[in-house]
Parts: structure tokens; sequence; C-alpha cells
């Protein structure tokens, strides 16, 4: 049987606020274990919230961004249920009126066209603490912390087919909420959380399956991993007659497996009620415009603007405006060496491997914009080959802030352009080889281009990599003809 899967995400966007949804509490992170954590944040008798204007504000620019239907009256209920965690033994969060509602996010699939997904709603919320499993033996610690931080959850439409699908997405939302300056998207914070639901039908059936729903991925990787899994799972399952059960799952992003954690609960499992504590929270449309006003420029128009400015291609123009951070080291580096495309070509060549090779960021990376963009510039000034650029490069990326023409002094890298030096080189080549000129003057032409790459190999070998390759090319040929 041929089965089709249906994929819909709830994605937990933490806001990065100074202060938490409801209380004067720090949400800056890494701090001591239930330091930042008040009577407010506890509930503790006699306490009341009071909203954070700031978080309503990072959610609205959220809507505006996905041209969602911004909601003027929210409301927030009690979404009440038992965890350690949850020192309130209630969730704070909205339900019936969330402030965003309807929206789509556009992704761009394996094989180049567009998909729109539709958002159903975002929430806003405040989150819970931390359950801490590694630092007791046989115990587990809770730290309250981050309880009460501002979030908003983002629930998508089950319009996702694959894991390739769910992950664009992902990316897609997390380079908007960073280009809205509204996340961090340290995801390995857990600035940015996925809650996967995954079901399988029959191909052509329009009911769908019984889905799982897979819980606080922290990474595009463990996400593609424990799609596929549970597809398979689910797959086999009812391919050996089994039914699929509703149910919350865990999955280990240390030993790459899943396992089921609890049955699903239902909204009427939680009691919601509108939270005594807060009144509805009404929103002007003057208020909504001053923060239409103040959107950045989303990765989208950036990168209709750098296909524009710099004549790149949609491809390179999608990559490089996707982050604030990628686009701005971009437009640093063409702004010192005035060539688009070859600060294109390093960027997602050279320092994209380097970055992805060290799991690291650009902006933790030891690298800078200026020592790119001098590293270009003496490519184009005829210091360096692209070869002997590559080797700067991987001096640079060891750190200590290091200078490219120190670099190239020190290591002697500079490229020989001196046409007489290059002649020697040839001719050295040429003496040593002479059953190799032989067949080249006796070949046709059209079997020479191939054959002159040997030759240039063994010049650029006896030149230590330094002669210019153009000007190698052009007097091996005049040589090989005379």
């Amino acid at each position: 049987m041929s089965w089709e899967t249906v994929i819909g995400l709830e994605v937990h966007v933490q806001l990065n606020t100074k202060s938490k949804l409801f209380s004067g509490s720090s949400t800056e992170f890494g701090k001591e274990p239930n330091t930042q954590a008040s009577a407010v944040d506890l509930a503790l008798p006699g306490t009341l919230p009071v909203p954070n204007q700031a978080a309503f504000e990072k959610a609205i620019m959220f809507g505006l961004a996905i041209d969602a239907k911004i909601n003027k009256r929210s409301v927030f209920e009690r979404k009440n249920y038992f965890y350690p965690d949850l020192p309130k033994g209630y969730q704070t969060t909205q339900l019936a009126q969330p402030i965003v509602g309807e929206g789509v996010i556009e992704i761009t699939l394996d094989d180049g066209s567009k998909k729109g997904v539709r958002i159903h709603h975002a929430h806003l919320e405040e989150d819970a603490g931390k359950s801490v499993h590694d630092n007791f033996a046989g115990m587990s610690g809770i730290d309250l912390n981050r309880a009460g931080t501002p979030l908003i959850e983002v629930v998508t439409e089950p319009d996702m087919h694959n894991a390739s699908e769910a992950v664009a997405f992902a990316k897609k939302l997390h380079n908007l909420v960073v280009s809205l300056g509204i996340c961090d998207g340290e995801m390995s914070q857990g600035s940015m959380r996925f809650d996967v639901n995954i079901s399988v039908r029959p191909q052509g059936q329009s009911e769908l399956g019984t889905r799982t729903e897979t819980k606080n991925l922290n990474s595009f990787r463990f996400m593609q991993s424990c799609i596929d899994q549970e597809v398979a799972r689910q797959i086999d399952c009812l391919e050996s007659g089994g039914t699929i059960t509703q149910e919350t799952r865990l999955y280990d992003g240390d030993t790459h497996t899943a396992k089921s954690m609890r049955s699903k609960e239902e909204a009427n499992d939680y009691r919601y009620f509108p939270c005594p504590d807060l009144l509805p929270v009404e929103i002007s449309d003057a208020a909504i415009e001053s923060l239409r006003k103040q959107l950045p420029e989303l990765p989208e128009a950036r990168k209709k603007r750098f296909m524009a400015d710099y004549k790149l291609s949609e491809y390179d123009a999608s990559l490089l405006s996707a982050s604030n951070e990628q686009a701005h080291f971009f437009e640093s580096v063409v702004d010192l060496c005035k060539d688009p495309k070859l600060a294109a070509n390093w960027m997602l060549g050279e320092v994209a491997a380097f970055v992805n090779q060290q799991e690291t960021s650009l902006a933790k990376a030891k690298l800078s914009p200026m020592q790119l963009g001098v590293l270009i510039l003496r490519i184009k000034d005829g210091t360096l080959s692209n070869k002997t650029a590559k080797t700067v490069f991987a001096e640079l990326t060891k750190g200590d802030n290091q200078d490219v023409d120190r670099i190239i002094a020190d290591k002697g890298l500079k490229q020989v352009n001196d046409s007489g030096a290059i002649e020697k080189f040839i001719d050295e080549v040429i003496a040593a080889n002479p059953k190799q000129v032989e067949n080249f003057r006796k070949a046709s032409p059209d079997k020479q281009p191939k054959m002159l790459g040997f030759f240039v190999g063994q010049v650029m070998k006896v030149s230590k990599g330094q002669a210019n390759p153009k000007q190698v090319n052009e007097l091996l040929l005049k040589k090989l003809a005379s």
C-alpha cells in the first residue's frame, strides 16, 4: 500500500523580553537555578500577575510579518495540569481568543517550488520551569528560572507531508523570528522548541489517520530524524495489522530513539477556564499600525533586494538573506571588496563549509567580515590565486585575529605574476616531459585542451602553487605551439 504522511507543528518561540510575561523577574539565561523565580512566578497567595507590554508587541510583530489577522481583544485562560516544573499547578495561556489569528508562511521545497504552510494561530503563554535529570544520581532537579518566560506558540495546519517540508518550515520560522528581533533563536538554550504531530493515511484518503505528538525537539537534525523514524514506525505498525495509539512521545537526541511518554490529552482534560486575575487585553488600531512601521527588513524582502542590487541568482540570494547574521556578514564583505559574486561564492563555499564543520555560527566563528573582504581583495589584485587563498583562509579560521597580508608574507604565498619567472617554470616542465610535449603537438585541436591540464599542474607544482594560473595557461599554449 502507498502511504501519505501528514505533519503539523506546534512551535514554542521564546520571546526575548528582559522580564517575564507576568512579573518583573529577569529572563537572562544561564543564571544559578531558582534565582530568577519570584513570588508572582510561583503564584504565591496574595500575588497578582501584570501583563508585559513588550511581549504583546513582539507577538503582534510576528503576526504582521506573516500577514495574519491580529485579534484586538485577547483573553488569558488557565490550563490546569500537574507537573513538577509547573509551580502554579496551571499554565496561563490563550485558547479561545489568541492574539494572532490565521496566516501563511511560504517555504521553498527541495525541487525549488513554493508552498504555503497555513498558520492556524499563534498565542501568548508563559513557559514552564525545567526538569534536570542528569545532575543527581537517581533523582531529578527542578529549575524554575524559566517559569513565566513569555512564549508565542505557533500552531500550523497539517500541511506538511515529509520531514524535508517540516524542516524547511522550521528553518523559515527560525529565520523570521530572529530577523524580527523577537527571539534570539538559540535552540540549544530552548529558545525554540518544536512539537511534531505525525500521522499516516493510505494515499488518496481524505480522512486523517491517528496522530502522535513528539515533544520538545530543539534541533533541525533531530526533527528530521524523529519524523523519519515515526513515519516508518506507524507504517510498519499498520501494515502488520496493528493500530496507532494517540499518544505523546519523547525523542532522545543522544540515542536517536523515541519512546511513548503518555496518552495524548484532549483540551477538556486541562479544564481550561478564563484566568480570574487577568482582564481581557484590548489592542488599538493605532498601536498595531505603530508596530507595523517598526518592522525591520524581512528575509523575503532582503532576498529581492540582494537579487536587484547585487545581481545574485535567486538561489544564492535566498541563502544569503535567510538570517540577519548571514546577511549582515555578506554585506560587510561586499562593502569592502566591491565584488558581490565573489563574496557570495566564498560565503556559500569555504565559509559555509567551515561553519558547518565546526557546528558553530558566523557570530561565534573565528572569522570577521574584514578578514574575508581583504582576502577577496588579494585575489582580485593578483596577490593570491584561488588555491593559495584557501591556504590563507585555513590560517584565518584558526583565530587570534590574524592578518591576511601577514599570513601571505610569513608563508611566502604571494602569487608570481612576472611573465619571465613563469616562463622559466614552463621551460623546466617542458624540458622534463619531452614525451608529453610530443603527444600534445601531435594531438588534434579538440584533444589539446584536456592535455594542457597536465602541464598546468606540473607548472603549479614547480612554482609551489604561486604562479598566476591565467598567465600559465596563456604562456604554455604559446610555448607548446612553437
